[in-house]
């Protein structure tokens, strides 16, 4: 599409439409270098804003754009012309020092979206433009984050973070400056869908959540948790005047569910993270593979604190990254093994900590214990009831067999008082149901439900 009768009939079609969608594909980036050139190349940075005008006004006049409206798309698309020829310098490995620069491409697409956003605030944009935002917006935290490696690139530091548009924690956050500033753009488009005073059906309200889940993701990658509270209470102080959340796109819900419930596992509010991130997995597409591992990637720790359960070998089939790893953990802890246990949770440390479930799985070492001492239990001659039958129960197990169990399993040498401080804990955290009587050396197990949610 060259920026001449293409460009304008696209224009004009959506507008006589109020296609949103249409009209974003002409503000796109995503296009292919040959198509690129011929945009660049079809005008000069002296007749752009001129064959603009005519262009524009020829086409769309007849659908009722304002001369003052058509001033703010002819400034919208001047930009966008002036950022096509950044992009395309980056394609070409071109500029001024002979070097691409996704730090100029940042700059130039960072004015489109200013020039967009001053459309909405001086230029009267309706609201079935908002797509255009999107389309922007997202590109501008793309382009952000090309430049800030590309920065640390040039200055011999190491940054081995993805470019990937669901990528989360990246703890390098001294080098994000252009992230840092596209989260104070995002900011302005924000509070330009937020605060517009339309009736709701013709309302920019309908863009808040895309805008703030580009927020969050920014504000992630940043380490920026308290922000990501601050724009979460600002919505929650606004949402009487919002439309119900359930109205909005289902992947704008799902993007927000995820996010509100990673912030929930951040500060271990574990049961309303597996709330939200359950309601986020349960609105996710069938198909979304990509999405759906990000979701089980914290619904799994979730489920192993809040209820002491483990992921099935069937429900992480589709998930090879987590089958690796979770499965490990997760064979260890059914078998009570300790010490394997400590051996998986450092072989994926890297990764655990890089996506903040360390410490959470960490405490997945209680559950395994658990399982552990159910096994004395059981070797010293718990029997299941049968039907029928009364359950042959001999719930006094003594210390020195605990402390025998956990030494074989973690592979260290544990004295009794250690053992009797493990004991209380599992006590304390509901993990088993009993006493210890020290004058006796002996453990006093609950006869029903000694280690709850083993069926012992």
């Amino acid at each position: 599409m060259e920026f001449g009768a293409p460009l304008f009939h696209e224009f004009a079609e959506a507008y006589s439409h109020q296609s949103g969608p249409r009209l974003s594909l002409t503000l796109s980036p995503e296009i292919p270098t040959e198509k690129l050139r011929k945009i660049w190349k079809s005008q000069n940075a002296h007749d752009i804003k001129g064959a603009l005008k005519r262009g524009l006004r020829a086409n769309a006049a007849a659908f009722g754009v304002s001369n003052e409206e058509m001033q703010g798309w002819v400034e919208v698309y001047t930009a966008y012309w002036k950022a096509t020829g950044e992009i395309l310098a980056v394609r070409e490995a071109r500029g001024d020092n002979g070097q691409s620069s996704w730090t100029n491409v940042y700059q130039a697409w960072r004015q489109l979206l200013n020039d967009l956003i001053r459309g909405y605030q001086n230029f009267g944009f309706e609201a079935w433009t908002i797509p255009c935002l999107y389309v922007v917006s997202k590109h501008l935290r793309l382009f952000a984050i090309m430049a800030d490696e590309e920065r640390s690139s040039n200055s011999g530091l190491d940054d081995s973070a993805a470019v990937t548009l669901l990528d989360d924690f990246d703890p390098d956050s001294h080098k994000h400056q252009k992230q840092e500033d596209c989260a104070g753009v995002l900011s302005k488009v924000f509070s330009i869908c937020q605060s517009d005073r339309a009736p709701l059906e013709e309302s920019r309200k309908w863009g808040t959540y895309y805008i703030i889940n580009l927020l969050l993701k920014t504000y992630f990658r940043l380490n920026a948790v308290a922000l990501s509270k601050n724009i979460l209470r600002s919505l929650i102080a606004a949402r009487k005047d919002m439309p119900d959340f359930s109205k909005f796109p289902k992947s704008h819900q799902v993007t927000f569910k995820y996010h509100e419930g990673v912030l929930d596992f951040l500060e271990e509010n574990y049961a309303a993270a597996e709330k939200h991130l359950t309601e986020a997995w349960n609105l996710c597409h069938k198909d979304s593979v990509r999405n759906k591992e990000l979701i089980l990637t914290y619904l799994v720790p979730c489920h192993l604190i809040t209820t002491h359960t483990l992921p099935t070998e069937k429900l992480l089939a589709p998930f090879p990254r987590l089958q690796k790893l979770f499965l490990p953990l997760c064979r260890c802890i059914k078998k009570g093994d300790l010490h394997a246990f400590d051996l998986a949770l450092q072989e994926g440390e890297d990764e655990f900590v890089r996506r903040r479930i360390y410490l959470t799985l960490e405490r997945g070492r209680d559950i395994a214990l658990r399982n552990l001492l159910r096994k004395v239990l059981i070797a010293r001659g718990f029997e299941a009831a049968k039907e029928g039958e009364k359950p042959v129960r001999r719930s006094r197990v003594p210390v020195a067999e605990f402390a025998a169990a956990i030494s074989l399993g973690s592979q260290e040498k544990i004295d009794n008082d250690e053992v009797e401080c493990l004991l209380a804990n599992m006590i304390y955290k509901g993990l088993m149901k009993g006493y210890i009587s020290r004058m006796h050396g002996i453990v006093v197990l609950s006869k029903t439900g000694a280690f709850p949610g083993t069926g012992v």
